[in-house]
């Protein structure tokens, strides 16, 4: 089994920055791909970014591309999100989940159902 926990959001305006961090316990986190998710009020869950466990491939979302990079450290436990040119469409719940599966392709990648564990989220708001 494996606990996800998000933190890091906050408030910022628009061109700023934040970087999400999302801790894990479970001994093998480091053999799981994970991937950062959000949603905001009324839409469907989106994808935003999904990483290899060996760090190798690495998925965007068009709307996240060349500003937002998803990081991990397996000694840590820790996959990290940095978000920058922040804008007020990015305004949303954002989950980190994990995934058990392999997984080739950006339509799998993309796909929540997907995924085997997610945490509970954290709020970024990003005020124009």
């Amino acid at each position: 089994q494996v606990q996800l926990v998000e933190s890091g959001g906050g408030l910022v305006q628009a061109g700023g920055s934040l970087r999400l961090s999302c801790a894990a316990s479970g001994r093998t986190f480091s053999k799981l791909d994970v991937g950062w998710f959000r949603q905001a009020p009324g839409k469907e869950r989106e994808f935003v970014a999904r990483k290899r466990w060996s760090g190798g491939v690495t998925y965007y979302a068009n709307s996240v591309k060349g500003r937002f990079t998803i990081s991990r450290d397996n000694a840590k436990n820790t996959v990290y999100l940095q978000m920058d040119g922040l804008k007020p469409e990015d305004t949303a719940v954002y989950y980190c989940a994990a995934d058990r599966k392999y997984c080739s392709g950006y339509g799998c990648a993309a796909t929540p159902t997907e995924y085997d564990y997610w945490g509970q989220g954290t709020q970024v708001t990003v005020s124009s």
